[in-house]
């Protein structure tokens, strides 16, 4: 395993981590979770995700469980808030009200003293950047935080609490978590690429796989017990288009040459980029986390033909 330097900030992550998200608290019964939180661990992951909105907190109990044996000072662990976590007016959003109660909820449910880093889950229009800025770095300051970031805020709103934490002297983010794939590019190499030269931020992105889609499970059907299966994530049905499939077809031909699983491949084409300090990676079974965390040892055969094959791939449209 290979670990990266969170932007500019002096911490470092595993280049692949395990993410809660879905699997936690719902896909997958805690025995099985903890189960890959120990092997992931074992194999030099450093890195878990989590939120306090996944699974209604569930998900954080599984992983507070999880590493419970594990050395703390070797553990990076996140959380997020914004998500309608409590009941009322103020139990959602990023006010000053809400993220307190929501750090110490999610405390609770890990069962720790701190979190390594604590993202901003959207971006919050109700609430004004000065006041968001001013509360992650009081936590940060309690030391209850150690890192704060945002995910899935636009360039020009991360910016902005960039900008006001540096003139007044706050805090400012250290992190911003996108999506980023073969099918969602734009964001990350257009939008997010210039702030991470510029202000020193790393990128740590979720849904490598696209949901599944990218590791060709839904190229003939949908798989009972897949994430698609699920009255939850139905929508998911919208992106299994023929146009999507034809499309990871082809690259499913790139990775066979390769000698790689669709699945690795599309996680390595994410580590080619210098501004990802880690992939956000979910599993339910140790086969598929096994599969994916050998990625990283293969990124090194996606040359410039191969790079050159997979963009005409996914920025062409099928005809």
């Amino acid at each position: 395993m290979h670990y990266r330097r969170l932007g500019r900030a002096g911490i470092k992550v595993s280049e692949i981590s395990l993410g809660a998200w879905v699997t936690f608290g719902n896909q997958i019964d805690e025995k099985t979770a903890v189960k890959l939180v120990h092997a992931a661990y074992e194999q030099g992951v450093n890195f878990f995700d989590n939120a306090d909105v996944y699974a209604g907190g569930k998900a954080e109990q599984v992983l507070g469980k999880a590493i419970k044996d594990l050395p703390r000072e070797s553990l990076v662990i996140s959380s997020k808030v914004f998500w309608p976590t409590m009941p009322w007016v103020n139990g959602r959003g990023l006010s000053r009200k809400h993220i307190v109660e929501s750090i110490h909820a999610s405390l609770k449910r890990l069962d720790l003293d701190y979190v390594d880093i604590y993202f901003c889950h959207r971006y919050d229009p109700d609430t004004s950047i000065e006041e968001i800025v001013q509360t992650m770095d009081m936590l940060v300051r309690q030391g209850k935080v150690l890192y704060w970031g945002t995910s899935e805020w636009k360039a020009a709103q991360v910016a902005r609490a960039y900008g006001f934490a540096r003139q007044y002297g706050y805090i400012a983010p250290s992190v911003e978590q996108p999506q980023y794939n073969l099918f969602r590019r734009d964001r990350v190499e257009e939008e997010l690429a210039p702030l991470c030269k510029d202000f020193g931020l790393g990128l740590t992105t979720f849904s490598p796989l696209y949901n599944g889609i990218l590791t060709g499970k839904y190229n003939k059907r949908i798989p009972a017990g897949s994430r698609a299966s699920l009255e939850k994530y139905a929508y998911l049905k919208e992106y299994i288009t023929p146009e999507a499939i034809a499309k990871v077809q082809k690259m499913m031909l790139i990775a066979q040459d390769l000698g790689m699983t669709p699945a690795q491949l599309s996680i390595a084409w994410i580590l080619r980029r210098k501004e990802v300090s880690s992939v956000i990676t979910g599993a339910t079974r140790l086969e598929q986390l096994d599969e994916n965390l050998i990625s990283a040892e293969m990124a090194n055969k996606l040359d410039e033909d191969v790079l050159t094959c997979i963009d005409e791939i996914f920025s062409s449209p099928i005809t």
